[in-house]
């Protein structure tokens, strides 16, 4: 469906978008589940941020290919598929390369560790999730979105059931700067806006469970991965362990400062695996907040039958993932 368009009804210079895509929401039941009726059948929750060139802006810095679990995959690619049970345990993404993605996909898949998004009606603690995997490869999203059979020493063989598709739509990350008051300098930060294409079909009872509204505004932050010592960490979550944090280039790390948490400026410190991030809830009225309407490029009206046919037609996460990702939650606004 591509990246829609934006209208600014407001003058405001002080929001400056930095990147546009497309975002895809999945779901995954908990092993050995065939279904998920609630969020308490949840297993995780997964976003995907397909970023697309816009203006000036067609190269985009990530990670080293041989880095995280994209550098682990190929080289099980390259020995035939063997160390695939050493996988749990992969260093974060490190290194950088520049990706022109007009000629190949950028993905990154990342988790939510509340298996939901922030309410963006309201205002609650920041959600703490993370990036899992950055790839130039489509079907490196949909190997980590399929169903799979494992073997574990304590309980014989589990099934991880398939992802499950809850919503796609448009995205921009933008700096929106806010003016100190009172004699203080002018602060920025960093907000991930979104607005399904596809309406919420029928209830919508998964999307409204786990809080994908038809738009939001989120405030993102990154966390240091070498914080200074001492003070505490917001969001009420440790993060993860040293080796899977990303190891950031020295321009990019240099970004937090002495800081522990930074705005997601510039969006490539999202390109490196191991990148752990705070979604904090703004608002759910993206127009009335920053003045910024989001469009998507095809809109397809409620119903059944042919509505649905159309809509799965011309939906680009259907395309790229429903072969491995059941598509009912998208389609017909349910849980499977």
């Amino acid at each position: 469906m591509g990246q829609g368009k934006e209208t600014k009804t407001r003058p405001d210079p002080k929001v400056e978008i930095q990147e546009k895509g497309e975002i895809f929401f999945f779901y995954r039941p908990k092993v050995d589940k065939n279904e998920a009726h609630s969020p308490d059948d949840v297993q995780r929750m997964y976003i995907v941020l397909r970023p697309e060139s816009t203006g000036g802006r067609g190269v985009e810095e990530k990670q080293a290919p041989d880095s995280g679990k994209e550098g682990r995959k190929r080289h099980q690619q390259g020995d035939g598929g063997q160390g695939r049970n050493e996988e749990k345990g992969a260093e974060g993404g490190h290194g950088k390369e520049e990706v022109d993605i007009e000629e190949q996909p950028l993905l990154r898949l990342v988790v939510m560790g509340k298996k939901s998004l922030p309410d963006p009606a309201k205002h609650s603690r920041p959600y703490w999730g993370y990036v899992e995997l950055v790839t130039t490869k489509v079907q490196d999203i949909k190997d980590a979105l399929k169903e799979e059979e494992y073997s574990t020493a304590t309980r014989g063989k589990r099934h991880r059931p398939a992802a499950r598709a809850l919503g796609e739509g448009v995205y921009r990350i933008l700096k929106h700067e806010t003016s100190g008051g009172r004699g203080r300098s002018p602060q920025s930060h960093t907000h991930l806006v979104y607005k399904l294409e596809l309406r919420t079909r029928g209830a919508g009872e998964p999307q409204e469970a786990m809080n994908v509204a038809p738009e939001a505004s989120f405030l993102v932050q990154v966390k240091n991965p070498d914080p200074p010592s001492g003070g505490r960490d917001g969001g009420g979550f440790r993060g993860l362990q040293s080796k899977r944090r990303a190891a950031f280039p020295a321009h990019l790390q240099g970004a937090f400062g002495s800081r522990r948490y930074a705005p997601a400026d510039p969006p490539d410190l999202l390109n490196y695996e191991g990148c752990q991030l705070l979604l904090i809830a703004a608002s759910d009225d993206v127009e009335d907040e920053l003045g910024l309407q989001l469009e998507g490029e095809v809109e397809v009206e409620d119903g059944e039958g042919e509505n649905q046919q159309a809509a799965a037609s011309c939906s680009d996460l259907v395309k790229m993932f429903g072969e491995v990702a059941d598509v009912k939650p998208l389609l017909s606004g349910s849980w499977d």
